[in-house]
């Protein structure tokens, strides 16, 4: 038997953000140089292998990006890349750990989050509606 069938494909779920344009910050170094220096609106993925990621949330961000376009795109995969995801959680400490999620910064600084109870039983449309809203109340505009 293979065992190698029951291991989840890391590689898919990161992919699925990547390809959208997302870049990944898989260590705790990349997260404290690009993070906090990201000028601009900035849209954090906090990747995860669960159901909800694939099925909610990393969707929703494909849906979310056809409407508004956050000036960086950055992502760390909680249960993964663990020194990364726990540099990009320090610098948002008033918010609970929480993954999948979604962190919006503006000039580095953590202004708005869509932690996991917003998007566990929700659908991708609704989860792509509250990033547009986190986006475009980041930039002060609408849309693009």
């Amino acid at each position: 038997m293979d065992l190698h069938m029951f291991m989840p494909d890391f590689q898919a779920m990161r992919d699925e953000l990547t390809r959208l344009g997302f870049v990944e910050l898989r260590t705790a170094e990349e997260v404290q140089e690009k993070l906090p220096a990201a000028e601009g609106v900035t849209l954090l993925a906090i990747n995860s292998m669960c159901g909800c990621a694939g099925g909610i949330a990393r969707p929703a961000a494909a849906l979310a990006l056809r409407e508004v376009r956050p000036d960086h795109l950055m992502t760390v995969f909680a249960g993964q890349d663990k020194e990364a995801t726990a540099a990009a959680r320090a610098l948002f400490p008033e918010y609970p750990p929480s993954s999948p999620s979604f962190a919006v910064l503006k000039d580095g600084k953590a202004v708005a989050m869509i932690p996991r109870s917003q998007i566990e039983g929700s659908d991708p449309q609704t989860v792509a509606r509250r990033i547009v809203q986190a986006v475009t109340e980041a930039r002060g505009q609408q849309g693009r």
